[in-house]
C-alpha cells in the first residue's frame, strides 16, 4: 500500500518526458498493429498505474485524472478499501455463475441495490457485466412486462453500442453508421421537452398505449453533460403515469454519487420504474445492474441470464464502493463540484472561447465555440498532464474520481485555463 499511497499524494501534473514518451510510443505502435481500429483513442495516454486522482504512465509521467476512465473509477484509482475487498474475495472464489446457481455475494449486492434505489415499492435486481448489458436487460423486461413493443429515447442520448442499446443511442452518427437496420420500434425526440412526445409522437406516429418505455439519462453523458430543464423529468414521470408507460432511468454515468446524490433522479424527486447502473458502480471492475420494481419482474426462469454478470470480484468491489459513496463521496462530489463549477464560471468570464459551463456535482461539461476548439483544448490539457475528455458537439467533460479534494480541483482549474488561453491565442 505504501507505493500507492505515495502516488496518490504525489504532485500532479508532473511530466518527465514529452508525451507520449518513448515507451508509450512503442506500445501505441503495437496497439495500432494488433487492436481493433474501431477503438477511438482520445489521446496517446498509456497508463501504468494509478492511485487516487493520479495516473502514472509507462514513462513515469504523472497526470491529474479528471475523467476517471470515463466516469468509472468513482472511489479513485486503487482505493485501499476496494482493493482489499477484491483481494479477500479473490482468495475465496473467483467465479461461479450467479445466473444458474445461488451465489451469496450476488444476492447480497442485489439486496443492497434494492435498498438504495428510488423506485416505487420493493425492487429486484439483475446484474450484468456493463451498462450496455443493463440497457439490453431493461429493453427486454419493458417489452415483456407491458406486452408493448415501442420505446422512446432522446436525441443526444448514449446508451451503449450493442444492437439494442445502439438503437437507443443518438449522440453521434458514427456509432450507428453501417450497422443498420437497427432495432425497430424506437422513436427519438429532443431532450428536455415532453411536448414533442405529446404533440408529435402521440398525435402522428405512435399510440401511447403501444409504448412500453421511455428511456432517459437524467443528465445526458456522451451527449454533452447536459442538465435537463427543471421541470422536465417530473413532467416525463407524469406523462408515463398517464399512459401506463415504464420510465427507465439510465444512471450508468450519472449514478453512484457522481452528481452529489446517489442517483441523479433524486435531484428532481423522480421515481423511475427501472434504474440502470454501471461505470462507477464497482470502481473499475466490470459490472452493471438493472434494478426494477419487483412487480415487473414476472419473467420466467431462463428468460434472461448471464454467465459472468455479477462476478464475485465485481460484486465485492461494488459493495465496498457503495459503502464509500454513502459514507462520504456523494457529499464530497457536492462540495468539490461546487468549487469546480465556481472556478469554471470564472474561467468562462475571462475566456470568451468558453460558451457555457453546466453540471451537477462532479459531472461537469464545459462547452466551447465549436467542436474544433473543444478538441484542441482536450489535447492542450493532455500535453500539460491534465486528463479531460470530449463530449457532445463542442464540449469537454470533467468527471474526476469522487475522492478529489479542493486543492487538486484548483490545480485542474489552473491547468485548464492555461490550455484554453493557448487555444484562444492560436485563433
Amino acid at each position: 500500500m505504501g507505493a500507492e499511497a505515495d502516488l496518490a499524494s504525489a504532485p500532479a501534473p508532473h511530466l518527465v518526458t514529452e508525451v507520449p514518451g518513448p515507451r508509450a510510443r512503442a506500445l501505441i505502435e503495437r496497439d495500432l498493429r494488433v487492436t481493433s481500429p474501431s477503438l477511438p483513442r482520445a489521446y496517446p495516454l498509456v497508463p501504468a498505474r494509478g492511485a487516487g486522482v493520479v495516473i502514472e504512465d509507462v514513462d513515469g509521467n504523472r497526470f491529474l485524472d479528471m475523467n476517471a476512465g470515463i466516469a468509472v473509477t468513482s472511489t479513485g484509482h486503487c482505493h485501499p478499501a476496494v482493493v482489499e475487498a477484491i483481494r479477500r474475495q479473490a482468495a475465496e472464489l473467483l467465479h461461479y455463475s450467479g445466473s444458474d446457481f445461488h451465489l451469496p455475494i450476488y444476492g447480497e449486492l442485489c439486496e443492497r441495490l434494492a435498498g438504495i434505489v428510488p423506485l416505487r415499492g420493493p425492487a429486484r435486481a439483475f446484474l450484468t457485466n456493463s451498462g450496455t448489458e443493463a440497457v439490453e436487460a431493461a429493453l427486454k423486461l419493458a417489452r415483456y412486462a407491458t406486452g408493448r413493443q415501442y420505446v422512446i429515447a432522446f436525441l443526444g442520448a448514449f446508451h451503449g453500442r450493442s444492437y439494442g442499446s445502439i438503437s437507443l443511442t443518438a449522440s453521434k452518427v458514427r456509432y450507428r453508421e453501417g450497422f443498420g437496420p437497427l432495432l425497430p420500434g424506437v422513436f427519438h425526440v429532443p431532450f428536455g421537452d415532453t411536448s414533442e412526445i405529446r404533440e408529435r409522437l402521440f398525435r402522428r406516429l405512435v399510440a401511447p398505449r403501444e409504448v412500453a418505455a421511455v428511456v432517459v439519462e437524467p443528465v445526458q453523458g456522451e451527449g454533452g453533460y447536459v442538465v435537463p430543464p427543471e421541470g422536465f423529468l417530473p413532467e416525463l414521470r407524469a406523462l408515463c403515469d398517464e399512459h401506463g408507460i415504464l420510465l427507465v432511468a439510465d444512471e450508468v454515468q450519472s449514478g453512484m454519487g457522481r452528481t452529489g446524490r446517489m442517483w441523479a433522479v433524486e435531484h428532481w424527486g423522480v421515481e423511475p420504474d427501472i434504474l440502470l447502473a454501471g461505470k462507477g458502480i464497482a470502481s473499475g471492475m466490470p459490472l452493471g445492474a438493472m434494478v426494477a420494481r419487483a412487480d415487473l419482474m414476472t419473467w420466467e426462469p431462463g428468460a434472461h441470464g448471464s454467465t459472468y454478470g455479477g462476478n464475485p470480484l465485481a460484486c465485492a468491489a461494488a459493495l465496498a464502493t457503495i459503502d464509500l459513496v454513502e459514507r462520504e463521496l456523494a457529499a464530497n462530489a457536492r462540495e468539490v463540484g461546487g468549487v469546480l463549477l465556481e472556478g469554471l464560471r470564472g474561467i468562462a468570464a475571462r475566456q470568451p472561447l468558453v460558451r457555457e459551463v453546466r453540471g451537477l456535482g462532479l459531472m461537469i461539461g464545459v462547452a466551447f465555440r465549436d467542436h474544433h476548439a473543444a478538441a484542441r483544448v482536450e489535447e492542450a490539457c493532455f500535453r500539460r498532464g491534465l486528463l479531460v475528455l470530449g463530449c457532445g458537439d463542442d464540449a469537454v467533460r470533467l468527471s474526476p474520481p469522487l475522492v478529489i479534494d479542493g486543492e487538486r480541483a484548483r490545480v485542474a482549474l489552473a491547468v485548464l485555463e492555461e490550455a484554453v488561453a493557448e487555444v484562444a491565442a492560436a485563433g
